[in-house]
């Protein structure tokens, strides 16, 4: 084999293979290397931004506020509850029958006989002053105040309200009530009985009235088990039922009175403003306020139905099929209206009249046409939407006007506050009751005992 041909490669050195590098200890070193943050974000002023944003959601507050008008009303209710209390419509349980109605409750008259006044507007009223000036459309009374024909007790108009003695003692505040009640009602044509769970004529307050009014105002003790005999209630446990605000029995003694004297009731946190005798031809309870909640739209602080009514004789059917009223609860007031009502449409028999928030609620709206805060001065921030109107709260402006107009301030208990010195509850109605008051004391000491 010849050689020329061949050449021999050279010879390196090759390295030989270390261990292998361990790639879990290389990451762990990149990342205990600490985290370098840019100069920029750095430097940034967090709370300049926050300042900033800040000034911003203000000024689109404003500017909303300014431009537009928010309606916000959030209200949680349970669907447990609104399938159970609210859904079911319930059958009437026959009060309405010709052969039940009692003998003592004119049907042709009451439901069926003409009437002179509407209280239906057909529209919530939210606007402006719409709600008052409907209310001056209800004809004033033309009754005689002292010098007309004098009716026996038993056979005048009887206004009814309740006071519990365990709650609280009958004081002066208490009696602006019986005051106001006097100074705008028809002493020759009503009595006002003054119902109590407790002996109250030791009272000097309501002893003194006793006694100037022997035959316009009246004082007496429920006894519940005896009211409700002959209805659906008669002899029931719910007849026990109380709370410690005295809703639910407040409750229930307001529609046990009414069934048995029949009659005008009127919570004792309200002050009259106005002849109620108008209104009477209409049976009735009041709008709770002027937004017409789907499940709390009526209200029984001031009421009337004639006595026996088959209205009131239904409500106690619905009592006593549903469930216990919760305590502290409206449950025998506004829920109990509301499914009586909607009982009466399902059997296509027309309802008792709803009378509008104003009449005797109107605290109960917007805040540029809702009455002022009673136990806040004229400089008050609620005021203020009236302190613009033609001669603001001053006597002959629309505020004076306006309470002119309705029947009732409902002053939605509070028993804790008073009435500022010099506001508008005194000017306009305190101060005037005392006036009337003694106008009608004089004309009563001239003519004849009320």
């Amino acid at each position: 084999m010849s050689r020329t041909g061949y050449e021999r490669l050279p010879m390196h050195t090759v390295p030989e293979p270390g261990p292998p590098r361990s790639r879990s200890r290389s990451r762990s070193r990149s990342r205990s290397q600490p985290l370098r943050i840019p100069t920029a974000v750095r430097s940034f002023d967090f709370t300049k931004l926050l300042k900033i944003t800040l000034v911003l959601a203000v000024a689109v507050i404003l500017y909303t506020f300014y431009f537009y008008e928010p309606h916000i009303e959030i209200t949680f209710y349970s669907r447990k509850w609104i399938n159970s209390e609210i859904e079911p419509v319930g059958q009437l349980a026959g009060c309405f029958d010709e052969g039940r109605i009692s003998a003592e409750y004119n049907a042709s008259r009451y439901l069926k006989g003409p009437k002179e006044v509407e209280v239906h507007a057909g529209m919530g009223m939210r606007l402006g002053m719409d709600c008052y000036e409907f209310a001056a459309t209800i004809p004033r009374s033309t009754s005689a105040i002292v010098d007309g024909p004098r009716l026996p007790p038993d056979e005048r108009t009887q206004y009814h309200t309740y006071w519990r003695v365990d709650l609280a003692p009958f004081s002066e505040r208490q009696e602006w009530m019986l005051k106001s009640f006097f100074a705008t009602q028809d002493h020759a044509a009503s009595r006002l009985v003054m119902w109590s769970n407790g002996d109250l004529s030791t009272n000097p307050i309501l002893a003194s009235y006793a006694h100037m009014h022997p035959n316009s105002f009246e004082m007496r003790v429920v006894d519940i088990p005896d009211l409700a005999s002959g209805t659906a209630l008669d002899g029931s446990p719910l007849l026990k039922t109380n709370d410690k605000k005295a809703w639910t029995d407040g409750d229930l003694v307001r529609l046990l009175v009414i069934w048995n004297y029949g009659g005008v009731w009127i919570d004792m946190d309200s002050l009259l403003t106005r002849d109620l005798s108008p209104l009477l031809e209409h049976e009735f309870v009041t709008q709770w306020d002027c937004y017409d909640k789907i499940y709390q739209p009526l209200n029984g602080a001031l009421m009337h139905f004639h006595k026996h009514s088959p209205y009131l004789c239904e409500a106690f059917n619905v009592m006593a099929t549903s469930a216990a009223p919760r305590a502290d609860s409206t449950d025998w007031g506004a829920l109990l209206y509301l499914k009586l009502w909607r009982r009466l449409l399902g059997a296509h028999i027309p309802p008792f009249k709803i009378l509008p928030f104003c009449f005797s609620d109107a605290r109960s709206c917007r805040l540029d046409n809702r009455l002022p805060d009673p136990f806040d001065g004229d400089d008050g921030s609620e005021a203020r939407w009236w302190r613009a109107t033609k001669d603001g709260l001053q006597e002959g402006g629309d505020l004076d006007d306006a309470l002119g107009n309705v029947f009732a301030v409902h002053l939605h208990n509070q028993w804790d506050k008073t009435f500022p010195k010099g506001g508008w509850v005194e000017r306009l109605l305190l101060n005037r009751y005392q006036e009337k008051l003694a106008e009608r004391e004089d004309l009563s000491t001239a003519s004849y005992i009320t």
